[in-house]
């Protein structure tokens, strides 16, 4: 009995520390809306929720392609809207359309489907991570490392996001005139900073400025599968 004691506790000592070593998969959520759009206010919601989960990182970019119908999104870049042209493009659609939600780089949703959300949220989540990313702030320096199980097979992608946490609106114009709508983690600065193909762990230092949030992402070209994420707040 007092062998088989020692040996649980030797067993509980190995693997507990590597379970507080083991750090939850973070599965991103890109949302693409627009303040003209009348059926995004539902999608826009659920960014709310999202944006509480510790598994989730979820982001809102506002695209320009509504701004014509007279409502001119203060939020919208045209950055956005090519990055979800490129989506679509890889996934051999000729159309864009808000609101649409990318999860993890790979599947979407149309709308607030929640449901179907939550599905995709934890088929991701579910999936093994190969590729892992760290950072952390130092003043208005962001320390970044990354680590692969094997080399990539063409060089990934590392993306610094800057968003708001929250933003209110109130539309005058267009199909949502007369609504005060908030918007959960608008996306205010999304740029590629490096490239890593894996053969030997990340190490990078990305200036930063201002206290909004940051996001890095490892990415494959394309844009495609999003390998890994990590959030500083």
């Amino acid at each position: 009995m007092i062998r088989r004691t020692l040996l649980f506790a030797t067993l509980l000592s190995v693997l507990v520390p590597l379970h507080l070593r083991a750090d939850p998969k973070l599965v991103v959520v890109e949302l693409y809306t627009s303040q003209g759009c009348s059926s995004c206010p539902p999608a826009d919601k659920l960014m709310h929720d999202l944006a509480a989960r510790n598994d989730v990182i979820a982001l809102a970019l506002h695209v320009d392609y509504w701004d014509y119908i007279g409502w001119k999104d203060e939020y919208a870049n045209p950055a956005y809207t090519s990055r979800q042209q490129k989506y679509a493009h890889v996934a051999g659609r000729k159309m864009v359309y808000t609101p649409q939600m990318i999860i993890g780089g790979q599947d979407d949703v149309v709308g607030a489907r929640s449901m179907e959300l939550a599905d995709l949220i934890a088929k991701h989540s579910a999936q093994k991570a190969t590729t892992r990313v760290h950072a952390t702030r130092e003043g208005n320096d962001l320390k970044v490392t990354a680590e692969t199980d094997g080399p990539f097979s063409e060089a990934s992608d590392i993306h610094l996001v800057r968003y708001d946490p929250e933003r209110v609106a109130n539309i005058t114009r267009g199909e949502n005139a007369g609504r005060t709508l908030t918007y959960t983690n608008v996306v205010a600065d999304w740029q590629v900073v490096g490239q890593w193909d894996g053969t030997a762990p990340l190490e990078m230092t990305v200036p930063v400025s201002g206290d909004m949030p940051s996001v890095v992402l490892v990415q494959m070209p394309g844009p495609g599968r999003i390998l890994a994420a990590a959030r500083v707040e």
